[in-house]
Formats: C-alpha cells, structure tokens, sequence
C-alpha cells in the first residue's frame, strides 16, 4: 500500500524489452533504496512493480507486458524522471491517502496553466470513469495523492491544483497538453459505487 506523498524522483537508466516482460533499471542518485530487498514493492510514477535486483547504485524491476501497455511506463526512455515511493510502513504518518498502486490505465492533460507559482491541471479521464471520481474527492495520478477541485462529468474531465513542493518533488511540473499520466481510482469509492449500480439495476 502506498500514501501517494512522492518521496522524490530518480533517472531512468534502461528499460529492456524481454519475453513477455521488460526490465525497468532506475537510478539510486537519492539513495531511497538503501534498505530494499529483492521482492519489495515500490510505486513507480505510481505503478507498484517489484524488486528483482538492486546495488548501490541502482535497481531493477519487471514489468508484465500488460501493465506496460496500460500505462506510460512505455513511453519511458533513458534518463526520464520517474516519480518514487516506498511502500508505506504501518507505524509511520500517512499524510497522504490509501493506494495500491494498481493502474486503471492513462489519462490525457488537457489543460496545464500556470496561476502565480501553483499550476491548474485539467485531465481527461477514458471509458466511464469518470462516474468514481467527486469533488473534494481524490485521484492517483503518476503516483502523487491529490484533491478533485473541479470535475465536469459531460467533457469526462477533472481539475486539480499542483502546489509548488508537489512540482519540486515530481515529474508532474514538466508534463505538457497532450501528454498521458497515470491515474488510480479510489477503491473505496469503486465499490460502494458499482454496489449501488448493481443494486439499483436489480430492482428496475
């Protein structure tokens, strides 16, 4: 489980395509990995993906053909920043929300302006998502925990406002229109909503 409060950003340094897999090698400039284990789960611009080698100076993970392709890990290319955060330990803060780091695939920026040193992202969330998300409700996005300020269930679009230590500590302030972020649902929300689909549609 994870909070989405970024811990910080390291370099891309390969990404290799195998059978059926393809290996993520990411740098430990910041040293966030110094306690790692083969096996543990890190979130990766939000994508939770498993240790499977690691030194001291960076460390590896596999990632399935499918979650590559449901998600902007496949656009990843050498030296791109990618946002980190360890799994959450149960005796520290959650300053954050609860995630799980399970993609529900990309959403598209379509607006990204500045407004004094905070920055309005409006994205477009695909399919029939946009039903699972409310205002002052919560999205995932690229790994980073953050509050619904708008939403415009017709356009399927919500808004979001960035403060000035999310961009410093993300890749979020170097994203343009037309780019695709991450995004995770809130599983809480999920399911009391199909719950009460599902029951309504029975009693019609």
């Amino acid at each position: 489980m994870y909070t989405g409060i970024v811990q910080g950003k390291e370099s891309v340094l390969s990404l290799n395509k195998n059978n059926g897999f393809s290996t993520l090698i990411v740098s430990n400039h910041n040293h966030f990995f110094t306690d790692v284990t083969v096996g543990a789960s890190v979130a990766i611009d939000g994508t939770c993906l498993t240790v499977t080698q690691f030194n001291d100076d960076n460390v590896a993970f596999d990632i399935s053909d499918f979650t590559t392709d449901t998600t902007t890990l496949k656009f990843l290319a050498m030296g791109d920043e990618v946002n980190i955060e360890r799994s959450h330990q149960m005796n520290k803060e959650n300053g954050g929300h609860s995630l799980y780091g399970h993609m529900e695939g990309m959403a598209e920026v379509v607006e990204f302006t500045a407004t004094g040193e905070t920055y309005r992202l409006v994205i477009r969330i695909p399919q029939d998502n946009i039903q699972y998300f409310f205002l002052r409700g919560f999205i995932g996005l690229h790994g980073c925990s953050l509050t619904i300020n708008g939403i415009d269930e017709e356009n399927k679009t919500i808004a979001l406002n960035l403060i000035p230590e999310t961009l410093r500590m993300t890749n979020l302030g170097k994203i343009k229109v037309g780019d695709f972020l991450n995004y995770e649902i809130d599983q809480t929300t999920r399911t009391i909503v199909d719950t009460l689909s599902r029951t309504l549609s029975r009693r019609s």
